[in-house]
């Protein structure tokens, strides 16, 4: 194996180890330094405070109504009220939270774990149950849900991007489902025979592809991209991730696996796993790419390589 691996090995430990320390440590400490309760109204005023605007739905309705030729207006919609949804849940629990801290109302055992996994810097289940896959810490989670809102409301403003940021979406397959259904319904092909192929770009597009859609935000694990040979390359030494250049997904009739790649899987985060939810798809895992290389897939089956949607830093 690579010598990356003893790195990731090394840091998936000390990581365990460290949360272990973090749950063991008492909840007043002496001196100048603030109570817990303290520290923690202090970041929950804090969040709420920079917490984004919730969309305005009937705004989007009209600006992006429900046409048969643009599925992805419908997408944009759909994103919307699973953002709302989350927002809403954030800002309630933190208003009780710090209704529950003043003495208000009763501190109930959902608000007192919550208040511990602010005091942790985790993210509490009551919002990662409402919230998107993630494995981030709570500083860093808050500023990715800043940047997935921003992402959103720059589609909404400035209209459909040329390149999307696949890794803001709350739910990936949605967006790629109706990449797929514009292409059918514009030449009037069953969608079930369509599939990707997929052309990795060395420049960003400044429009729109007449067909399909490109994509950006992947991250590399296990290989990097060799933009002077157009395929993937060995990491170099004690660099774990890379970014993967723009993607431009392309529909297909009776698309057919090419020579000369390996079919790299696409998950939302480190863990690689997942379970299936209601609606059939995987709650982490994405879709396959077929990435060049001039290597045998077994080769990088046994490197581990894969494209990670968000890190967990």
């Amino acid at each position: 194996m690579h010598s990356n691996a003893d790195i990731s090995f090394a840091q998936a430990l000390t990581s365990s180890c460290l949360s272990t320390l973090l749950t063991l440590q008492p909840k007043q400490v002496g001196g100048a330094a603030s109570s817990q309760e303290e520290v923690t109204a202090g970041t929950a005023r804090d969040i709420l405070q920079k917490l984004p605007a919730q969309f305005d739905l009937e705004e989007i309705g009209k600006k992006y109504p429900v046409l048969y030729e643009e599925s992805l207006n419908t997408v944009i919609m759909q994103e919307a009220i699973r953002y709302n949804r989350l927002l809403i849940v954030i800002s309630t629990s933190l208003n009780d939270l710090l209704k529950a801290l003043k003495g208000l109302v009763v501190m109930s055992e959902a608000l007192e774990k919550m208040a511990t996994s602010l005091f942790s810097n985790l993210v509490p289940a009551m919002w990662a149950s409402k919230a998107y896959p993630s494995l981030k810490p709570l500083a860093a989670w808050v500023s990715d849900l800043h940047a997935r809102i921003a992402f959103l409301n720059k589609w909404k403003n400035e209209g459909i991007p040329p390149i999307f940021w696949i890794s803001g979406f709350y739910f990936p397959q949605a967006f790629l489902t109706g990449t797929l259904q514009n292409f059918a319904r514009k030449y009037v092909i069953s969608i079930d025979t369509i599939n990707f192929a997929f052309r990795v770009l060395n420049d960003r597009p400044s429009k729109r592809p007449p067909d399909g859609c490109c994509i950006l935000g992947l991250f590399l694990e296990g290989c990097r991209w060799n933009a002077q040979a157009g395929q993937l390359d060995e990491s170099h030494p004690k660099e774990l991730y890379t970014e993967m250049p723009v993607i431009w997904l392309i529909p297909e009739e009776n698309h057919q696996k090419p020579d000369n790649i390996y079919v790299c899987p696409v998950y939302k985060t480190l863990t690689r796993a997942g379970t299936l939810s209601t609606t059939g798809h995987s709650t982490n895992y994405v879709l396959a790419i077929e990435v060049p290389s001039d290597k045998p897939e077994r080769h990088w089956i046994k490197r581990g390589v894969a494209l990670i949607c968000a890190l967990d830093y």
